[in-house]
């Protein structure tokens, strides 16, 4: 079976690669916990929050949005001393004002999802360059909209990993087996 060249020789990572990552996903929940991960990854790799999600998940209430957005000061310390997660303070704030905006966000379009999916009318957008570009003018627009809303951890960058995450962006590579099972 062939895979996309950039996937390590890792059991977790081949899983998340075959089950996840390109894959259309439309849960709020999901798409929360994905956008708070890619934050967490910048400056780092994706295998270090990879082998820490589900300290993550447990952390951070299963990354439901409405216990995140309600965290304290006491909330962001207990979060400080996890030795299982990325302790970075500037990034756990973040996670907690995002899910503030998540919520508002939420509130306006109906659902994160869409939000999230009405820049493409709904549709995956297939990659064409390989291997894909870091951003590009579509993450640029949305990296901006969501800064225009005062999120932070939400650059070009990790707005276009978000993206290929999530499945707006397919860029599963030409040979990859994903690629043929994907809609």
């Amino acid at each position: 079976m062939k895979r996309c060249t950039w996937v390590p020789n890792q059991p977790l990572y081949k899983k998340y690669h075959d089950e996840e990552w390109g894959v259309p996903l439309h849960d709020d929940r999901l798409l929360f916990e994905m956008l708070i991960l890619e934050g967490f990854q910048a400056g780092l790799s994706w295998w270090i929050v990879l082998k820490k999600r589900f300290a993550f998940r447990e952390a951070f209430d299963d990354f439901d949005v409405q216990k995140v957005a309600a965290y304290d000061e006491k909330k962001i310390e207990e979060l400080m001393q996890n030795k299982n997660i990325i302790r970075s303070r500037a990034k756990i704030k973040a996670a907690v004002e995002n899910a503030r905006i998540f919520q508002t966000i939420q509130v306006q379009f109906g659902s994160f999802d869409r939000y999230i999916w009405h820049f493409t009318q709904g549709k995956s957008i297939r990659g064409k360059t390989f291997p894909p570009p870091a951003r590009n003018d579509f993450s640029d627009q949305i990296a901006a909209d969501l800064k225009k809303r005062q999120m932070k951890y939400v650059g070009s960058v990790i707005i276009y990993s978000y993206l290929q995450a999530i499945g707006v962006i397919n860029d599963h590579e030409p040979d990859c087996f994903c690629l043929k099972k994907s809609p």
